[in-house]
């Protein structure tokens, strides 16, 4: 699978089979996550990688975002470690292009993941913080869960689900919405999303 047809086919996967995820596996997938740009190549990411059964069964009890993890064989916690960054607030932006990184190493792995929200919601924050004894100053950012989908999906390739496209004018900025390219742009889109399956 080439990168654009990952990309394309990405998917957020809620059901897994009971097959385990082995250590090769698993360091592919953070060996993804790592190789994600960050602000000034701080690379401020921790990696909490979670199998232990009661471990993840207790996580839906703080984070109700991923209950699906009851029925999955790993979850990965994207943290990242602020106490010694040299450009602070870029934290989220790197973390984020981590996790997206591991969403699509998973995809071409043909594993089934999902992100789940942690950051900025500070129940959430906390809960993690704890369950996981992170040390002051390691903020987790975002859960994955990781497992062998349970059924296979037809996957389209084609524009983005949602979202908007614009095209903008001439360089003094006016917008033509009915140009051309929009309106090429706009028929495909919709034709794409007749066609497809939206989650």
């Amino acid at each position: 699978m080439d990168a654009l047809e990952t990309i394309l086919t990405r998917r957020s996967v809620r059901r897994y089979t009971n097959e385990q995820i082995d250590d090769e596996t698993t360091e592919k997938l953070l060996a993804a996550a790592m190789s994600a740009p960050s602000a000034a190549n701080e690379q401020p990411w921790e990696f909490i990688v979670i199998r232990d059964r009661t471990m993840l069964d207790a996580i839906p009890t703080f984070s109700p975002f991923a209950s699906m993890v009851k029925r999955a064989p790993l979850g990965i916690l994207v943290c990242a470690d602020t106490r010694n960054v040299i450009v602070p607030g870029f934290w989220v932006q790197d973390c984020s292009a981590a996790t997206q990184n591991l969403l699509l190493a998973a995809r071409a792995l043909g594993l089934g993941a999902v992100w789940t929200g942690v950051y900025p919601m500070e129940g959430h924050v906390a809960g993690f913080a704890k369950h996981c004894q992170l040390p002051q100053g390691v903020i987790p950012l975002a859960f994955v869960v990781v497992g062998h989908p349970a059924k296979s999906r037809q996957h389209n390739t084609g524009l983005a689900r949602t979202g908007s496209i614009q095209t903008c004018g001439d360089v003094t900025g006016s917008h033509r919405p009915d140009s051309g390219l929009a309106r090429i742009v706009n028929r495909a889109f919709a034709r794409y999303v007749r066609e497809s399956e939206l989650s």
